[in-house]
């Protein structure tokens, strides 16, 4: 076990503030969008006069408020997007595609004014903000042009006399849950592949982090044909559990938690609807001895804490070699040491911000206060820090031992575990001994071994020397507890397609 203790622990770490206060920093009027649904091509009061409030994580001040969603709204969503959907799926390929491309112009353009609303709304840094819109862009526009270019089996002669042609249809109408951590990211990831294969949509936001969704469809609402895309924001238990059962979804597809996941998927029971699930995540980083441990140590300081730790992918729990422990201890450490954090207002180099809300803040110190009162170490962090929002120390947990609540549960803030292994069959057996399934790496100079360990590892995604690195052109999604279908990549269009055999009989 680590015996590494740093000389300075970085208890004195500070937040740092804007001058500026409040939100004058980073919106101006006009920017917020209207607080209400978007739906049928329009902005549209909802059926009730409650209000949710969002909060600026970073002060835990209210700054907005959108419209508390009921069943009849998403009733109201729901007929439009059927209304829309035959028009839509009659356009070809060619026409949804170059409509998805003026999407991802609108967004372009718009750009900037899309990151500073992430930002208030989620605590984001302004990099992190801006590279989710810029990941989104590249999205829509891969998503586009690969819909064009889709494969299937040969229509061929299967039997004698008998000519087999496949075709992907749409599904319909096609409900989507989307989650607090990505709010415009994830979004993207339902809006771009549901809509290229013909389908129409009813996205329910996280009520949390509402506004991105709501300020695109008004952005977009000259692109999109009236119908095509909708929105409802509101709670799960009201909006999310009406989009599960309502008869006419004909899939839904969620990002979230586990209990989120299993709750959507036994509510879509009673309607026999297909479920897409993107659900939570606990990364093993398994650190053999020879690998290079610098780049592990720099790589983590992103893979880590990259959006707050706030990432199902996050590589937050590393499993390294006992002879080389001490060591990475040491390099991780020092590279966390260097990480600001801070209000997004406060300058486009900070690095980490808070966590979205005051009970995930709460939650997250939960789970360090119960490892300090086990006697699990601190290596650097372990406290949340002083002032208002919800901002945590990043942290390194050392000494974890097999098993320890921190290191199988998704803690989902800006902590790393690190617990050792003495042989190669341990790493993976306890790499695997979680209920996740979505991601891990392996970090090693052993081609050998780097192929034979990840082909062991129970993950959708292995990454070797490497973690959190995503490609558009690349499937994500997990297995065992993180869910079943695929973001991302030619599958997730497939995913949002049914497969049709039509046989002709040519016999003369």
């Amino acid at each position: 076990m680590s015996t590494y203790s740093p000389a300075a622990p970085a208890s004195h770490r500070t937040v740092r503030r804007a001058d500026v206060p409040g939100d004058s920093a980073l919106l101006a009027d006009g920017d917020l969008p209207q607080p209400q649904h978007f739906i049928d091509g329009t902005v549209r009061p909802s059926s009730s006069e409650a209000r949710i409030d969002v909060v600026d994580p970073a002060t835990g001040e209210v700054f907005a408020q959108v419209a508390e969603g009921t069943a009849a709204d998403v009733d109201v969503a729901v007929a439009a997007a059927q209304a829309a959907q035959p028009a839509w799926a009659a356009r070809t390929l060619k026409e949804r595609s170059e409509i998805l491309h003026r999407v991802a112009d609108r967004l372009h353009a718009n750009a900037d004014l899309i990151a500073r609303l992430e930002s208030v709304d989620s605590g984001k840094p302004l990099t992190v903000s801006s590279d989710d819109v810029a990941q989104s862009i590249d999205l829509i526009r891969f998503v586009a042009g690969a819909a064009r270019a889709g494969t299937s089996a040969a229509a061929e002669d299967y039997v004698e006399g008998h000519l087999s042609v496949i075709r992907r249809e749409p599904l319909g109408v096609v409900g989507a849950i989307t989650p607090w951590n990505y709010p415009l990211l994830m979004a993207m990831w339902k809006i771009a592949p549901v809509l290229v294969a013909g389908n129409t949509l009813v996205l329910k936001p996280s009520e949390q982090t509402p506004l991105s969704a709501l300020k695109l469809a008004e952005l977009v609402a000259d692109d999109l044909p009236a119908g095509v895309l909708n929105i409802v924001t509101g709670y799960g238990p009201i909006v999310g559990e009406r989009l599960a059962t309502h008869p006419d979804i004909a899939l839904l597809t969620l990002t979230g938690s586990v209990a989120s996941g299993k709750a959507v998927a036994a509510a879509a029971v009673s309607t026999l609807k297909r479920v897409h699930l993107e659900l939570g995540g606990k990364a093993p980083v398994i650190v053999f001895a020879d690998a290079d441990l610098a780049q592990v140590a720099s790589s983590l300081r992103v893979a880590g804490f990259w959006n707050s730790g706030q990432d199902c992918g996050a590589g937050c729990r590393v499993l390294v070699h006992e002879s080389v422990a001490d060591d990475l201890v040491r390099r991780l450490v020092e590279e966390v040491r260097t990480l600001v954090v801070g209000e997004a207002k406060a300058g486009e180099d900070v690095e980490v911000g808070p966590l979205v809300s005051a009970a995930h803040f709460e939650r997250v110190k939960g789970f360090l206060d119960r490892a300090n009162a086990s006697g699990i170490r601190a290596a650097i962090g372990g406290h949340a820090l002083p002032g208002p929002g919800y901002f945590v120390a990043p942290t390194v947990l050392a000494d974890v031992p097999e098993g320890a609540e921190c290191a199988r549960n998704e803690i989902f803030g800006p902590v790393v575990t690190v617990e050792s292994f003495s042989t190669e069959d341990e790493a993976v057996r306890r790499a695997n001994d979680v209920e996740y399934g979505l991601a891990a790496s392996v970090w090693t100079e052993n081609a050998r071994r780097s192929h034979d360990v990840a082909a062991r590892l129970d993950f959708g995604t292995v990454w070797v020397n490497s973690h959190l690195v995503v490609a558009n052109e690349m499937p994500w999604g997990g297995f065992k507890g993180s869910g079943y279908g695929r973001d991302l990549s030619i599958y997730a269009i497939d995913d949002y397609t049914r497969t049709k055999h039509v046989m002709h009989n040519h016999t003369r």
